[in-house]
């Protein structure tokens, strides 16, 4: 299922925040992303909606498994594509940036050469 860059964002956020941090309530988003509390209310509550999150009465939110499967599959191409861009000798500042904005659009084909590449250039 392809849903927006913006959503994929949020996604990768809330999955990162969790490693990072254990649990995740709104307010991690807005501090993480620094975008206003009523921006992120919104798309949380979307994504309830459409089941990609869940949230407690305590405000914790937790990715669904379907929310899982697009921010884990979003934050590996990110990861990825950082590594690479590393490996090529560009900083770790612009890598992230470059990963960050190349990993919504780069097709599935291209990124698979990618990671190939890179896997034979860490051996």
């Amino acid at each position: 299922m392809k849903i927006q860059e913006s959503a994929e964002n949020y996604l990768e956020t809330i999955l990162i925040l969790q490693q990072r941090n254990g649990q995740v309530r709104s307010i991690d988003i807005v501090n993480e992303m620094n975008f206003k509390k009523s921006s992120i209310s919104v798309a949380m509550k979307h994504f309830r909606e459409n089941g990609y999150i869940c949230m407690d009465e305590d405000g914790y939110i937790t990715l669904t498994e379907s929310g899982l499967a697009i921010a884990e599959h979003i934050y590996e191409r990110h990861r990825t594509l950082t590594k690479y861009f590393m490996a090529l000798g560009v900083s770790e500042k612009n890598a992230k940036k470059d990963a960050c904005k190349i990993e919504h659009d780069i097709s599935e084909e291209s990124f698979n050469k990618i990671r190939e590449h890179l896997s034979k250039l860490q051996q």
